[in-house]
């Protein structure tokens, strides 16, 4: 915490570095006489203070260094007493340390046992999976083929049946063209007889 006199001297400071400067000068500023007094008689007031202050700390000092050196005698006496049980108690906490070591040892093995365990039955259910998988895809490969060879025997019967209706209709076309030749045969007969006769 700073003092009365730091305190004014930082409000001097501040009141100068807010002060206007004179005309046409960039060095010279003009003040006001009043605040300006008013802030160096409380600074005159002010110090005598601090310096009777300051010298009662001074002058109290081997008081102040005696209690001093008597705390830190009472520290280290408290610090020896603290120190002796801490030895003590160091003890007990290595044995806790041990109990603890062995309790964590034994639940890492623990955990690595079941995470064993773990991996063995999921590699057990991925190997059943995939063979239920691969099972299911040769029930399907084989209803598949069952439908192609079906499927081929019915397309080549059909194929069959159109082509036995095509021939049946072929034939019928055959024995219609003949008769229509044999007709277009009988008018050309017809008309050579007639020529002869003229003839």
């Amino acid at each position: 915490m700073s003092s009365r006199i730091e305190q004014l001297i930082d409000e001097i400071e501040e009141y100068i570095d807010n002060c206007k400067y004179k005309a046409f000068s960039t060095d010279v500023i003009m003040v006001n006489k009043a605040e300006i007094d008013d802030l160096l008689r409380e600074l005159r007031m002010k110090t005598p203070e601090e310096i009777k202050r300051y010298q009662k700390v001074i002058s109290n000092k081997e008081a102040i260094l005696n209690d001093a050196k008597q705390k830190a005698q009472n520290l280290l006496k408290n610090a020896e007493v603290q120190t002796n049980e801490l030895v003590s108690e160091h003890e007990i906490m290595q044995q806790a340390y041990s109990q603890a070591n062995e309790i964590v040892t034994l639940a890492t093995k623990q955990a690595q046992e079941i995470l064993d365990n773990a991996m063995i039955e999921a590699n057990g259910m991925k190997t059943a999976a995939m063979q239920y998988t691969d099972n299911i895809l040769a029930n399907l490969e084989n209803i598949l083929k069952q439908s192609i060879e079906i499927s081929t025997r019915d397309y080549n019967t059909l194929v069959g049946n159109l082509r036995e209706i095509d021939n049946v209709v072929t034939a019928n076309r055959a024995e219609l063209v003949p008769t229509e030749e044999a007709n277009e045969q009988q008018s050309a007969e017809g008309d050579g007889t007639n020529n002869i006769n003229v003839i």
